[in-house]
């Protein structure tokens, strides 16, 4: 793939960092806090003019969990597509940033599961140490059962939307992305394909549950709230869907090339627990051609956006080409 234009990548790093930190703020709103006062979830709308008082007894330790696990670190790259698939209808700043939090709230969930000793076993995550390690197993547990309720709680609020049934169409598809046959699904697999071969398309198979499904609903997750025609959201699934695989290959390319640093998180993990990767089936050079088609893929998906999608078109090619 050609090199990014400078200016194109600048202006999306931008853009990416100022998703970042609006999500930041929505984020610290919506999550309750240990001590002090907390946002009333429950009416989100009014969430600055009326509060209510959180626990500081045995409930404050799963609170500090979430949020340590939640706030201050990650890509963002699932609220970052939320915000521009919703940008391209029309739907306000807030709806979107709700949105956003709530499926950044479940892929933190899965991330907390993840990294437990009967799955994944990592003990570093987003360059710190993993819940687990930091309050104990128990607590990362609950800590994610805790986000994902959190998530449901605020899709369903009349702030992302005034109409019901879009609330409910978007609690719907969100909710399947992270069921058995999407996120969980693909977890399960990916947990029992250890030591297997596996065939190209089975991989495949297993990545576009376990990280695709996730990425496909933060796309169309915005034209669900636009009530955008069938075609459009078509669309932005199928560049979420190859995105989201050439992501999971670079970040396989990482796991074998890149340093601990670099990362964030333990590398070499893959092939140390024999884990079936497209880097381990096709080897590095065909896996990273592959990426880089799977991202032209993607941004010939946005051809029917014409110039309004410049920022997902950008991160497509991105995606191939980052070091962490």
């Amino acid at each position: 793939m050609a090199s990014l234009q400078t200016t194109a990548v600048n202006d999306m790093q931008e853009a990416l960092a100022d998703v970042s930190e609006s999500l930041e703020r929505m984020m610290e709103q919506l999550l309750p806090q240990p001590e002090g006062v907390s946002s009333n979830i429950i009416s989100l709308k009014d969430r600055n003019a009326s509060a209510e008082r959180s626990p500081v007894g045995g409930e404050a330790k799963v609170m500090e969990a979430m949020r340590y696990s939640t706030l201050g670190g990650g890509k963002r790259l699932r609220p970052f597509l939320v915000v521009n698939s919703a940008c391209l209808f029309g739907v306000s700043r807030e709806a979107s940033l709700m949105t956003a939090s709530a499926i950044e709230f479940i892929h933190t969930y899965s991330l907390i599961h993840d990294d437990l000793p009967a799955m994944d076993n990592d003990d570093l995550r987003r360059g710190k140490p993993s819940c687990h390690k930091a309050f104990g197993e128990a607590a990362a547990i609950l800590a994610g059962d805790a986000l994902q309720a959190l998530a449901f709680q605020v899709l369903a609020d009349p702030s992302v939307h005034p109409d019901a049934a879009v609330r409910c169409e978007l609690v719907t598809a969100v909710a399947k992305a992270a069921s058995c046959r999407g996120l969980v699904g693909g977890q399960m697999l990916d947990l029992e394909a250890e030591n297997k071969e596996l065939s190209v398309d089975e991989i495949i198979r297993l990545q576009r549950l376990k990280t695709g499904e996730l990425f496909a609903i933060s796309c169309e997750a915005g034209a669900i709230l636009g009530k955008g025609a069938q075609p459009l959201r078509l669309a932005l699934r199928r560049y979420a869907n190859d995105m989201g695989l050439a992501f999971q290959i670079t970040d396989d390319l990482l796991d074998a090339e890149g340093t601990r640093e670099e990362a964030g998180k333990a590398v070499m993990k893959d092939s140390e627990r024999g884990k079936a990767t497209l880097v381990q089936a096709l080897g590095i050079e065909r896996a990273r051609e592959q990426a880089q088609i799977l991202a032209r893929q993607a941004i010939r998906h946005l051809d029917v956006f014409d110039k309004k999608a410049g920022h997902l078109r950008t991160l497509a090619e991105y995606v191939v080409t980052r070091r962490s």
